[in-house]
């Protein structure tokens, strides 16, 4: 009952004071609506930054450069790490090309070849082909072919043997095709058995699943890659794999210098940030502290009739502390209406990428705006107002 009734007196004299109290609202929203402007930016720019590499697999691609030496189960055991999202081996890359036609028209198409499997993030939310003869085919490939999903192409396969020329063809159903951001360049992406098999007929050796002569096919579990597709799982992994490689004596390239120029952008910018959101909030809660000191002299004869009335130094100075959260609190939701409608022009002028946003904050950002306002005002005021502990109650029967 006493902390509701001190409340409704408070918010009745500051009422009462409209003029003052616009004031101390106005002081407080120059000093956080330009903070937030400010993170909006930071966090907008940063944001869009890093969730552009998120979206971008390539970017958490690890590439073994040279020619490896590398067995089945070396892969699989790259796979089952916790920081990878998905690792296959490559055959070699001359060997994992191939001439695409449709039946209709008379118009090749030379691609490369890409193992492929569940959990490609090249692939993303396409289904990953199934079956020997099933392969996604990527946008530039198929403009030129003119196919489509449900489409069936003409794969040619040629080698070189014992001084001939050999090719041999089979029909290839394109089960879906990639969007442009996935994969710009002409190619197929093939089960890990198809490729093996293209290699094995390169090689010279027979393949039984489609019937092309040869040698005798190689020994299962003796095939050695010279290369392998691996992506980190996320941003953050990418240099401890690119670590582990070193440690193993595995040339890779990756990303990571593009990934720590974005940290570092990242992190610089909260400094700067910081820095200025200190000064700003220690000027802000210097105008509190002076504004609640002279709100205590200038009602020093009303503070003093409450203590009469019987209201505690508790009591008076939840009385102050009251008036500086109410101010807190206006302050606050003026400061996030006028940095709504920056945002909105700030978006609408500077981004050009659906998505993205050049400033921009989430509602934990906003909890924590409000929450830091709110407890640099009450605590600004608290510091101030404790004077009225040496409010005497006969000064406010002094002057009667």
């Amino acid at each position: 009952m006493r902390i509701a009734l001190v409340a409704s007196l408070a918010w009745q004299d500051y009422v009462a004071d409209a003029r003052l109290s616009a004031c101390t609202v106005l002081a407080l929203v120059a000093v956080v609506a330009p903070l937030l402007v400010l993170f909006g930016l930071k966090s907008g720019l940063v944001g869009s930054l890093t969730e552009r590499l998120e979206r971008d697999p390539q970017v958490r691609e690890v590439i073994p450069m040279g020619g490896g030496r590398f067995n089945a189960a070396f892969v699989e055991a790259l796979a089952r790490r916790p920081d990878v999202a998905f690792a296959i081996p490559r055959t070699r890359q001359i060997a994992a090309t191939a001439d695409l036609s449709m039946p209709t028209q008379a118009q090749v198409v030379g691609v490369e070849m890409i193992p492929t499997a569940i959990g490609d993030p090249l692939l993303g939310q396409v289904a990953a082909p199934a079956g020997l003869d099933r392969v996604a085919l990527s946008q530039t490939a198929a403009e030129k072919l003119r196919a489509k999903p449900g489409d069936v192409v003409e794969a040619t396969f040629s080698r070189q043997l014992s001084g001939q020329r050999q090719a041999q063809r089979t029909r290839l159903y394109i089960t879906s095709v990639l969007p442009l951001e996935a994969f710009a360049r002409d190619a197929i992406f093939a089960p890990m058995a198809l490729l093996e098999a293209v290699e094995d007929y390169r090689d010279g050796r027979a393949v039984e699943a489609f019937g092309w002569s040869g040698n005798a096919p190689a020994v299962d579990g003796q095939r050695i890659f010279p290369a392998f597709r691996l992506y980190a799982r996320s941003l953050d992994d990418v240099d401890p794999l690119r670590v582990y490689f070193a440690e193993n004596h595995v040339l890779v390239s990756t990303q990571a210098s593009a990934i720590a120029q974005v940290k570092s952008l990242s992190r610089n910018l909260s400094i700067v940030f910081w820095i200025i959101a200190a000064l700003a909030m220690a000027g802000a809660v210097a105008a509190v502290f002076a504004g609640a000191l002279a709100a205590v002299e200038r009602k020093r004869r009303e503070l003093s009739v409450l203590r009469l009335l019987g209201f505690s130094t508790g009591s008076l100075l939840l009385f102050v502390v009251l008036q500086a959260f109410y101010s807190g609190g206006l302050a606050t939701v003026v400061s996030m209406g006028l940095y709504g409608l920056a945002e909105q022009g700030i978006n609408t002028l500077f981004v050009q990428i659906p998505g993205e946003h050049a400033s921009h904050l989430q509602a934990r950002h906003y909890c924590v705006a409000a929450f830091a306002v709110l407890s640099a005002s009450a605590l600004a005021a608290a510091l101030g107002g404790w004077q009225v502990a040496r409010i005497e109650a006969s000064e406010g029967i002094r002057d009667v």
